[in-house]
């Protein structure tokens, strides 16, 4: 059985609920760039099932607005949305609750740490400036994002680049993520995986996972397993229970 010697964080929804900035964001470049389109949240929702945010562009325009397609240019539609997320992000963004704790946590346990998210890198940047000051980028070993890859999550890629990076097989890292794309990502490349999930996320099919929580806890916020299984004693998930998670998840696969 492989020790747990790394955690692999998904970004947006896991380590921040970034989902309804990138929304606003979407709304103000189409009306800088005079486009009649809406994303109201019902409709955002499904468009989440798209990984990454001009392959979600171009989904939409192909299937409710294919009157917009032919003079629409998406990479430059991304890129202002990008600009535009990053200074809403400087301003407005936080970690969940938990999330800097168990960061610090894993750290002072000797865990390696990676990045693993189908957004971009600049805006892996922008949230962890905004909210870890220049510790974010000393607490994360890897980063891989969402140029590096062709293929996005559900897809396996990401995760396999971040293995490659690491040098380490699947059974010796934990995937942290918030959605069933994620959890299909990381399963796919043989990482094991709890997921947390977000408002965003909160009643989709985990099959597959070790563990589900609604979050990671902090003190005076508690967090709750929703898969059935024991709940954390004072509400907060530490390094002390992944170990304990990812030993009883890889111990299972091998069984």
């Amino acid at each position: 059985m492989s020790t747990l010697q790394a955690l692999l964080w998904d970004v947006d929804g896991t380590l921040a609920e970034t989902e309804e900035l990138h929304r606003r964001a979407f709304e103000r470049a189409f009306a800088d760039f005079g486009l009649d389109v809406r994303w109201p949240p019902e409709l955002y929702r499904e468009l989440l099932k798209v990984t990454g945010g001009r392959e979600r562009l171009r989904h939409h325009f192909e299937r409710h607005r294919p009157d917009l397609l032919a003079r629409v240019d998406i990479p430059a539609l991304h890129a202002h949305k990008t600009r535009l997320y990053g200074e809403m992000a400087a301003r407005e963004l936080e970690l969940r609750p938990g999330v800097a704790r168990l960061l610090r946590e894993a750290r002072a346990a000797g865990l390696r740490q990676a990045v693993v998210t189908t957004t971009s890198r600049v805006n892996v940047e922008a949230l962890l400036d905004r909210t870890l000051g220049g510790e974010g980028r000393e607490i994360f070993e890897v980063w891989v994002t969402g140029e590096e890859v062709v293929r996005k999550k559900p897809a396996p890629d990401l995760y396999l680049l971040a293995l490659t990076r690491l040098d380490l097989p699947p059974s010796a890292c934990l995937a942290l993520e918030d959605s069933e794309l994620g959890l299909a990502s990381a399963r796919g490349a043989g990482v094991p995986v709890v997921v947390v999930t977000s408002p965003w996320t909160r009643g989709g099919d985990y099959t597959g996972a070790c563990a589900v929580f609604d979050g990671f806890g902090d003190p005076g916020m508690p967090c709750r397993r929703l898969d059935g299984g024991p709940q954390p004693p004072d509400g907060m998930l530490h390094v002390d229970d992944l170990h304990a998670l990812h030993a009883a998840c890889v111990g299972d696969a091998g069984a």
